[in-house]
């Protein structure tokens, strides 16, 4: 082992501070803002002298690193600079909240308090990731900057993820996927959202990262002598007519491009929109900022024909996260389709910097779209009933992507997310005009309160006093507000309800003359199976409950339990124990399950049916004991980011002789004999055992559905190479269900 320069480690750590310092220039205002910034850093840096990260670095680089992306990529101000470098302070070292406070002030306690995990789990049942999620979120409340620190320590543990295991890289990168990136896109960073997703991408598929990336590099050159003269003429005429811009080309994200290979099932060289051309002019003054921009588009559409299907104003109605721009997709001289991006100076800042750009710009404390959003947390948080899990998963609900404009009969422009129902609508003119909404009309017609909402629609919601919410609304309801305001309200009637069932239940245990200080409330919850004592209670008021089942109940060591049920001997050896005559059970696939790599017992998940030669984990469900996921199941970044406590690791250690249930489903040319010819190659060539098969035919085509027995992915890839010689097979994917 090498041996650690102190001193030359002392130097770096200054250097980074020095670099960081430099990074934040508007940070700096006065001499006394340096020296409490100075403060942080030496406080820091005392408190952290004896730790290191996994690359064996000194633990200090991970907080000036947190407060440089603050300042440099989001532009933070001092405040945030503080708490960057303090912010794991809290919670891995003796100093304390009150030190905070006392030292810097009650702001930054406040801030530092949102950035501190919560420690252990008292209930096993809970899950640690959302607890501190919600946490989070419930700070966000009082002060975003809790989100914007917390986005930049995300951002750097993930560009700093490859010294960690192997498990641990796929949970931080579920969690990346399931609930920052979304955070991200929603407070209008792209560049760190882009960021986030390229590096959980990079941890969960590397191969598929790393072709995207290889692809995107070899066709550099290409797109630039494309973009070049694709912009010739329009920079011709912008240049003669005396405007300011600069024109570039962007290619997506490697992400996003996986993402539609993926979901479009197309290869790198199918996929069309790799790249976007973006102009940004400067403009004068705000107020001539719109007319800039269509006078571009104007420019633009006279060279290349425009999709008019495709064009977005987000100038006129920017997005909820504040972006502005004018997009528009032209069909280019080589017959492609391209997506031209019109925006000024300041919106192009404020589309990569979002929150923090906004307030740059903002002027006379005018309500923008941050400000409404901001203030729909605040009220969604403040009636919080739900567990954890319940709130992320509903609030996910409001960090939508894309969005529509909706109108009142008055004119009033709601903002809605895409597939939002008229009901959807009610909740956001008022939550009792949700509550009492009794129909629903589009445009002057009569539509179910699950209609779909489109862009332009105007709607007038028809309300009775008399009218409740339904269980079934909360089936197709697509917003936060609507889904918490519905619960509640359910809840309340249910609460009501329950009231009646309390007074039926214990009249029984009277006429049982079973005396109140024997009975468990949670004994009945188990006996009737039921979750809560306001459910027992309910359940037993609707009648769904046999109150008669009472009498199979004994009071036992002065307890309401269960009477036993005596097994005879004989009955017992029956069913109790197993012979040796009896036949062995099925071997099962051959796994290693945890860090001390046991053999246990498991099932494979249904949901992705992983077979060996997949990466996988272990999922411990409550019901059903280990579940073995591939780590490239759709499941896997809900399950990782939620539930990490229960995830273990697992690896194959034997594939012979093992063979798994695999589809695949082979789509072709309808010819005479194409079926025999598949069965052949299936049955009698590779001797793969068959189990079901299946094909329809349209039109001279034909789609085939097969089930067999696989060995292992080799075996797999070999029967489908074969299968691609049939004369006639044109295409196979492999199906998971």
């Amino acid at each position: 082992m090498a041996e650690i320069d102190l001193e030359q480690e002392k130097q770096d750590i200054l250097k980074a501070y020095s670099s960081m310092l430099r990074a934040a220039k508007h940070a700096k205002k006065d001499a006394v803002t340096k020296k409490r910034m100075r403060k942080a850093f030496d406080v820091a840096v005392e408190a952290h002298k004896n730790d290191r990260r996994k690359s064996g670095e000194p633990y200090i680089f991970h907080p000036i690193a947190v407060a440089r992306i603050c300042a440099e990529e989001i532009g933070l101000g001092a405040t945030s600079i503080i708490c960057a470098l303090l912010h794991d302070t809290v919670e891995d070292t003796d100093i304390t909240l009150e030190d905070i406070s006392r030292d810097f002030g009650n702001k930054e306690a406040l801030i530092i308090d949102g950035l501190t995990k919560i420690s252990g789990v008292v209930d096993n049942n809970k899950s640690i990731q959302a607890e501190n999620f919600k946490k989070i979120l419930l700070t966000l409340s009082e002060d975003v900057r809790v989100i914007l620190i917390k986005l930049a320590d995300r951002l750097h543990n993930m560009r700093t993820i490859g010294s960690m295991r192997r498990d641990k890289q796929l949970k931080i990168a579920s969690e990346t996927l399931f609930l920052y990136a979304p955070l991200a896109h929603r407070l209008g960073l792209h560049s760190i959202k882009s960021e986030l997703e390229d590096l959980s991408l990079q941890c969960q598929e590397p191969e598929g990262f790393e072709e995207v990336q290889s692809k995107l590099k070899k066709t550099e050159e290409v797109r630039k002598r494309f973009i070049r003269k694709f912009s010739s003429p329009i920079k011709k005429i912008l240049d003669e007519r005396g405007m300011e811009f600069e024109i570039k080309g962007r290619s997506k994200s490697i992400h996003s491009i996986w993402k539609k290979m993926v979901k479009q099932n197309v290869p790198f060289e199918e996929v069309y929109d790799l790249f976007a051309i973006r102009i940004i002019i400067d403009s004068e003054e705000e107020m001539n900022e719109k007319s800039d921009c269509w006078q571009v588009y104007s420019v633009v559409t006279d060279f290349y024909q425009p999709n008019i299907d495709r064009l977005r104003d987000w100038i006129s109605a920017p997005k909820a996260n504040g972006y502005e721009s004018l997009h528009t997709t032209v069909m280019s001289p080589t017959g492609k389709w391209v997506e031209v991006q019109i925006r000024t100076r300041r919106m192009d800042e404020i589309a990569e910097k979002g929150f923090a750009a906004h307030w740059k710009y903002k002027e006379g404390g005018a309500a923008s779209q941050f400000d409404v959003w901001i203030n729909q947390v605040r009220e969604l948080l403040e009636s919080n009933e739900e567990n954890a899990l319940d709130l992320i998963d509903d609030f996910k609900l409001n960090l939508f992507t894309d969005e529509i404009y909706v109108f009142t009969p008055n004119g009033d422009m709601k903002s809605l997310p895409v597939g939002a129902t008229g009901l959807d609508f009610a909740f956001a003119v008022h939550t009792q005009v949700g509550v009492n909404c009794l129909g629903i009309k589009v445009n002057d017609k009569l539509v179910p309160l699950s209609h779909q909402l489109n862009s332009g629609d105007q709607v007038e919601v028809l309300t009775s006093k008399n009218q409740k919410p339904k269980e079934d609304w909360l089936n197709f309801v697509q917003t936060h507000r609507a889904k918490t305001r519905i619960k509640s309200s359910l809840k309340d009637e249910k609460r009501e309800v329950a009231k009646k069932g309390k007074v039926l239940l214990e009249k029984e245990f009277k006429k049982l003359k079973i005396s109140h200080e024997n009975i468990s409330l949670k004994e009945l919850q188990s006996y009737f199976k039921v979750k809560s004592e306001l459910e027992l209670y309910y359940q037993v008021a609707i009648e769904s409950i046999d109150l008669g089942k009472l009498k199979g109940l004994e009071v036992r060591k002065g307890v309401l339990q269960p009477k036993r049920t005596i097994i005879p001997k004989r009955v017992k050896t029956l069913f109790g124990q197993r012979k040796p005559t009896q036949t062995a059970p099925m071997k099962k696939p051959v796994l290693v399950i945890g860090d001390n790599m046991e053999k246990l017992d498991y099932k494979l998940a249904s949901c992705c049916n992983p077979i060996p030669g997949n990466e996988v984990y272990g999922f411990i469900t409550v019901t059903e004991g280990i579940k073995i996921h591939k780590t490239a199941c759709p499941n896997t970044v809900q399950l990782m980011s939620n539930y990490a406590y229960r995830i273990i690791k697992a690896s194959w250690i034997d594939e012979n002789d093992v063979a798994f249930l695999t589809g695949l489903k082979i789509i072709g040319i309808d010819d005479m004999g194409i079926v025999n010819g598949i069965t052949q190659v299936i049955s009698n060539e590779l001797s793969v055992d068959m189990r079901s098969i299946s094909f329809d035919s349209h039109d001279g085509i034909f789609e085939g559905r097969v089930m067999v027995m696989v060995q292992d992915t080799s075996h797999l890839t070999n029967l489908i190479a074969n299968l691609n010689k049939v004369k006639g097979v044109q295409k196979i994917e492999k199906i998971d269900s």
